[in-house]
């Protein structure tokens, strides 16, 4: 027996060649990427696109696109689907401390602002847009509960959104590898983070608690039940849509901005956008508004109209 059949016959795996995608398949795909999540595919995310739906397909046994495309349209079957591929599709990779200067306005600008002109007690209300495995909302509330453990009069409450529901519990068991936390500073990194084994770390459940991961679709805005914000960062999100599409998302993120509320944005993510109520923070390598102090809050069936 040749040395190559012996090997083939000890190897269980084979490889398998990943299929032809065509023009009108691929549009298909794109479309419906869009309708659901507004998330805008370009032709030169093709291979990204048919890498991820081959390996699914071959871990439910289909082997051609259209096929599997019927499924993900097939009811409720198909919605379980569309859930785990959502997850395949969307980009989680990020860390945490991931952007310092978002960090530095946030805690060396806008906390001391609000702490010598709010009235007492007062609850900051802070919401990570695309939040994806939790790194972004975790950081922002490390160091509010840092600084705020010189200000007990002030609380704080810290929503995380994504489209990603397995990302979202990877946010809420909030385990992480340590090249991902490689950034936090140690006396932050030993207050709230605890040792899991030697590669990973968790977040303390104190901490946990504080932070609410919750399923948010951008392009259902309008139609959620958010709250008024202080703070809302939407960074490393925008540049996945359509630049119309993301100026309607920024136009409505910002009537979740109490007055004084401020809107930190991915530095390059965003050109030529303003609002009538926000006014632009000037600051260190950052994209940041906020909103007039002396505007009103519109009622929410003002928002939806």
């Amino acid at each position: 027996m040749a040395i190559r059949e012996q090997v083939h016959m000890q190897t269980p795996w084979q490889y398998t060649e990943v299929p032809e995608m065509d023009d009108v398949l691929f549009q298909q795909w794109v479309e419906l990427l869009e309708i659901r999540t507004g998330i805008a595919l370009p032709e030169s995310r093709k291979t990204f696109l048919v890498m991820n739906l081959a390996s699914r397909m071959r871990e439910v046994s289909i082997d051609n696109y259209q096929s599997y495309f019927n499924l993900i349209m097939d009811g409720s079957s198909g919605q379980v689907e569309w859930e785990i591929l959502v997850d395949r599709l969307t980009v989680h990779e990020t860390r945490f401390y991931r952007d310092e200067f978002t960090l530095d306005l946030i805690r060396d600008k806008y906390l001391p602002e609000l702490t010598t002109t709010k009235d007492k007690p007062y609850t900051v209300h802070a919401w990570s847009v695309g939040c994806a495995t939790g790194e972004e909302p975790y950081s922002v509330a490390m160091l509010m509960d840092y600084y705020f453990l010189n200000h007990p009069e002030f609380y704080y409450g810290v929503t995380a959104s994504d489209v990603s529901r397995a990302a979202l519990q990877t946010g809420r068991d909030g385990i992480y590898h340590q090249r991902r936390v490689k950034n936090v500073p140690d006396e932050i990194s030993n207050t709230y983070l605890e040792k899991v084994d030697d590669e990973h770390v968790q977040v303390r459940p104190s901490l946990r608690q504080k932070v609410c991961f919750t399923h948010i679709n951008l392009l259902d805005l309008s139609q959620q039940p958010i709250g008024k914000m202080d703070i809302i960062i939407c960074q490393n999100v925008l540049i996945y849509f359509k630049r119309e599409l993301r100026n309607l998302i920024l136009d409505q993120l910002a009537t979740c901005l109490k007055p004084g509320g401020i809107l930190l944005l991915g530095a390059g993510e965003v050109f030529g956008w303003t609002h009538p109520e926000l006014s632009q923070i000037d600051y260190q390598s950052t994209l940041a508004f906020q909103r007039r102090a002396d505007i009103d809050e519109p009622g929410i069936d003002e928002v939806r109209k």
